[in-house]
This record gives C-alpha cells, sequence and structure tokens, in this order.
C-alpha cells in the first residue's frame, strides 16, 4: 500500500478496507459492472500481480538451501 495519499489512512487501514471489499465481492461487482458497459473487448489484460522477495532468497540458491525446481545440472 506503498504510495498511496495520506488521505487514505494508516497502510493497516487500507489493508483492512482490501480484504473486507474482496471478501464482499466489491472488486468483482465492480469488474463487471465496468465490463458490462463496453462491448466485446478486442483485448483483455487484467495483471494484479504483486511478488515482493527478501532481500537474502538469492542467497538460498547459493547456499544449496534451496530445492531445485528443474534437472538441469547446478552451476560450479
Amino acid at each position: 500500500m506503498e504510495g498511496c495519499p495520506k488521505g487514505y489512512g494508516p497502510h493497516k487501514t487500507l489493508y483492512n478496507r482490501f480484504m473486507r471489499w474482496s471478501r464482499m465481492g466489491v472488486f468483482n461487482r465492480i469488474f463487471t459492472a465496468l465490463a458490462s458497459q463496453a462491448g466485446d473487448p478486442e483485448q483483455l489484460i487484467i495483471d494484479a500481480t504483486h511478488l515482493k522477495a527478501h532481500r537474502t532468497a538469492a542467497s538460498l540458491l547459493k547456499k544449496g538451501d534451496f530445492p531445485a525446481f528443474s534437472d538441469a545440472p547446478k552451476a560450479a
């Protein structure tokens, strides 16, 4: 929730509101209403991906503490 205007309140408040609205289906209703106002789309892309890795995640690969995802040989 970084980057939100201070007028929206503390980060915890924003998180709680987002989770409550998600459980109540508010976002589904918004997207449904928006989609119903337009004709058939030529292209539809919705990306709400957010991934945050801890700074030590890369070092796990070097130490061999992370499980392998492929059968490819490990780098020397």
